[in-house]
């Protein structure tokens, strides 16, 4: 048809109030007078074609008679007999039938909730299932009686207007309702499958995580069904031009969707093998899927719209940044097993057979030792990240830590805490508990038994788990699962996270050395006010001393591992920049790049006074410093910094290869021990 004539017919209708028969009339108007036009066009141009038709037609009368219509029905059009709906009354009609179609939509997902679960977990789900779709029949069939009265209606040119801009407003969100379901559809299909075939998982296993993510597929389903229903109700009052097309559009963008992810499928399947992680192929496909749909939207969306719809700069970056931050604070919450590969590939690693016990009521794990030197491998700050982002890092804090193990050929592995590095910042990762099931797993294979402190890092607020979690996790883990990990299943009823006493003990079963884990807590309040040891943990210390030395019948020995330094380390550090005779030194240096060369809490702790009182313990090893490692001596007691492995947590540290290592802690059977530095670059090439 000649747009000229339609904008022609157009404007005489501007001022008549919309109902289905004017609309009818209205076209079968631009159909005749466009029959008109083309015999003109026989023996005339364009121009002179359309003068024509508006000195002959150029009036509503004119025009309606010539489309068949009687003076009476064009008086009817005009008249105001019938009721005219204005806007305010029409948005209230509308906002009623939007609270009946929200409780369609959810009464409908229910109904396939219900019956999925009446296939795969009971029968009497069936009951439910019936229930739902009996209301959600009664409910649809109360929605469409509303609706029949509404379809003669007339509305004004402004309630007409609204009409046509919400209708716009619901065909788009009905199409890219569609797409949605169909890739979220294809994704959650996928990674079932996945679990299913390679996850090695029970039936109740798959079923539980069927159920776990089904809202991947209720929520575009529920999307579907609400604006499908919402845009049925505005089209019934308002007969728009685009209605065939926007049929056309549906089917081409329902076999396009479905097309689309049936290609992907195959190219997974197909391609499966080029790849370590073929996983990230429908990452890759579902980025490409929103790019397209967001093309069609800006490009060909307007072909099926009354009015094009304009792009919305400020509202898309808001929509845009709101989804990034969604989809990528649950991405970085979830558990990703990029290193598994290299794990899985940890040989057994050399060490003596010692005997390991555990005390279900105290919590004490006795280590008895089968040769006369017992060699602890100090590790700290390990930072692993846990995400596809960090892999490279995390795999290279693997293998620094079992080159070491492997050059050490230890009895045992003390981590004195931040094993992992659930920030975000520099890890893109919230999760907390991946990385230490990595390192659990890694360590199980080394088949060295290793216990750990908690640092600030382990239990960061935002971390994906709680401490409560991260305890029963490693309690999971701990001796009677892996063999291991001297984790305690009961914990001292005082302050921190936890705090542990291995008793190390000679062949013939007199005590050697106490090992205190102590928590050193993680912070008080705000970004990196740091938590002390507090008073009741070091009661805690105390009265394992005391009992333990009377029991020996002579002041044992004691060494302590915590993470964050106690302020000693600082008044040492201060007095031997001195040069002060009241420290003395062994070896390492202190290079830390913040404001404090020694971080430590600025609320003193009574550990060290109760350490100097009791005079059992000799050596304190900590981390949290990543480019401190020295090692001096104050009042008698020696105070070394761990040389880190981190590669991740501060910028630039994956370059900076000096401070990367560990101790080697040697006990002999006298309860004497001394301690060397292993830097990784001594070690490996």
């Amino acid at each position: 048809m000649e747009e000229r004539i339609n904008k022609f017919v157009d404007m005489f209708f501007e001022t008549t109030p919309y109902s289905e028969n004017i609309f009818n009339a209205q076209n079968k108007i631009k159909a005749k007078l466009n029959e008109e036009y083309q015999k003109l066009l026989a023996y005339k141009s364009k121009d002179e074609a359309f003068e024509e038709i508006v000195y002959l037609y150029g009036g509503i009368s004119s025009m309606a008679v010539l489309a068949g219509y009687s003076e009476e029905e064009i008086e009817r059009w005009r008249s105001a007999e019938d009721e005219v709906k204005t806007m305010k009354q029409l948005k209230k009609e509308l906002n009623g039938q939007r609270r009946r179609i929200y409780l369609v939509s959810l009464l409908a997902v229910f109904s396939g909730i219900y019956f999925i679960q009446g296939i795969f977990l009971s029968p009497y789900n069936f009951i439910f299932c019936a229930a739902a779709i009996l209301l959600t029949y009664w409910a649809y069939v109360r929605l469409n009686k509303r609706e029949r009265k509404f379809v003669s209606e007339k509305y004004d040119t402004e309630a007409y207007l609204y009409l046509k801009k919400i209708s716009d407003r619901y065909l788009k969100r009905q199409l890219n309702g569609i797409a949605l379901f169909f890739s979220a559809f294809t994704v959650f299909i996928f990674f079932m499958l996945l679990f299913a075939v390679f996850g090695n998982s029970k039936n109740a296993e798959l079923k539980e995580n069927v159920f776990a993510n089904i809202i991947l597929i209720e929520i575009p389903l529920y999307i579907c069904i609400k604006n499908f229903l919402c845009l049925h109700i505005v089209r019934r009052r308002c007969n728009l031009p685009e209605k065939d097309r926007y049929k056309k559009n549906l089917i081409g963008m329902l076999v396009f969707s479905a097309g689309y992810w049936i290609i992907v499928s195959v190219c997974f399947v197909a391609f499966s093998g080029l790849g370590k992680y073929p996983a990230n192929i429908f990452a890759a496909a579902a980025v490409l899927f929103a790019l397209l749909i967001g093309l069609y939207d800006l490009i060909f969306r307007k072909r099926i719209t009354s009015n094009n719809i304009a792009f919305n700069f400020r509202r898309s970056i808001s929509a845009i940044c709101s989804a990034v931050i969604f989809v990528g604070y649950n991405a970085m919450q979830r558990e990703t097993w990029y290193t598994q590969p290299y794990i899985n590939s940890v040989p057994v690693v050399a060490h003596s057979d010692d005997k390991i016990t555990y005390n279900d009521e105290t919590g004490v794990y006795t280590i008895t030792a089968s040769e006369d030197d017992f060699k602890i491998l100090h590790l700290t700050d390990i930072h692993i990240g846990g995400s596809l982002y960090s892999y490279s890092k995390d795999i290279k804090a693997l293998k620094a830590c079992f080159a070491e193990i492997e050059h050490a050929e230890p009895d045992l592995v003390i981590v004195t805490g931040d094993l992992c590095f659930p920030l975000g910042i520099m890890s893109l990762s919230l999760n907390n508990s991946a990385p230490i099931n990595q390192f659990a797993a890694f360590m199980r294979n080394t088949g060295i038994p290793w216990a750990f402190t908690y640092g600030n890092h382990d239990t960061e607020s935002i971390a994906s788990a709680s401490k409560k979690d991260l305890d029963d996790i490693y309690k999971s883990l701990s001796y009677k699962t892996s063999g291991n990990l001297l984790y305690p299943y009961v914990q001292p009823n005082v302050t921190g996270r936890n705090n542990q006493l291995i008793e190390l003990r000679n062949a013939d079963g007199e005590l050697n050395t106490a090992l205190f884990l102590i928590d050193s807590n993680a912070y008080l309040s705000g970004l990196n006010e740091y938590d002390y040891i507090h008073d009741d943990q070091v009661e805690w210390y105390a009265d394992h001393v005391k009992r333990l030395s009377e029991e020996s019948g002579r002041t044992i020995s004691s060494l302590a591992f915590f993470h964050i330094p106690i302020q000693q380390y600082r008044t040492a550090y201060e007095l031997y920049e001195q040069g002060s005779g009241e420290v003395k030194y062994f070896f390492g240096e202190n290079g830390e790049k913040m404001i404090d060369k020694v971080c430590c809490s600025d609320y003193p702790s009574n550990l060290f006074d109760k350490m100097l009182e009791l005079g059992s313990t000799t050596g304190l090893f900590c981390g949290h410093d990543h480019y401190n490692n020295m090692s001096l001596e104050y009042k008698g007691i020696r105070l070394t910094y761990g040389m880190s492995i981190d590669y991740l947590a501060m910028p630039g540290i994956e370059d900076d290869t000096d401070q990367h290592g560990a101790e080697l802690i040697t006990i002999h059977s006298d309860s004497k021990w001394d301690v060397e530095q292993i830097p990784l670059k001594s070690i490996v090439d």
